[in-house]
């Protein structure tokens, strides 16, 4: 069975209201046959993601960065997971205050350099979700999950 890992860090209620839309487009009762795995970035491992068939990523935005627990996570997985995964289908979620480009620009350019492909497009969300930005992470999640269908 195909697996998604969804890896986050969610220490506001903003990000975890991201997160749980991502999960419940990933778990839709409509996508079946994929296995969703979640792990907070502090805690998820280079065999979490050799064992997965495509990874979502959840960050908020931190003064102009990814969250350090999600930096710590690239920093874990890097090598282990550098040749391994190359190709490897992704998307991600930020979450800001009032502004995400930093944290964009570092989650692609390290997925960039693992060789992941982007397989949806990023959701990104400044101030209070929306019902238009929640419904947008539900899409992410779904997209992700039944692209591993095929």
């Amino acid at each position: 069975m195909p697996t998604l890992l969804i890896v986050h860090h969610t220490p506001s209620p903003h990000c975890q209201a991201m997160l749980e839309a991502v999960v419940s487009g990933a778990t839709a009762p409509e996508i079946e046959g994929v296995e969703v795995v979640r792990r907070p970035a502090l805690s998820a491992s280079a065999s979490d993601v050799l064992s997965a068939d495509a990874c979502l990523l959840g960050t908020p935005a931190n003064i102009g960065y990814m969250s350090g627990a999600l930096k710590h996570f690239f920093d874990q997985i890097y090598y282990p997971c550098l040749d391994a995964t190359r190709g490897r289908p992704y998307g991600y979620y930020v979450h800001g205050g009032s502004d995400v480009t930093g944290a964009v620009r570092a989650v692609e350019s390290i997925a960039t350099g693992l060789g992941w492909r982007t397989a949806a497009q990023a959701v990104t969300v400044t101030g209070e979700p929306g019902k238009a930005d929640l419904e947008a992470c539900w899409e992410l999640g779904a997209t992700l999950a039944a692209a591993l269908t095929d």
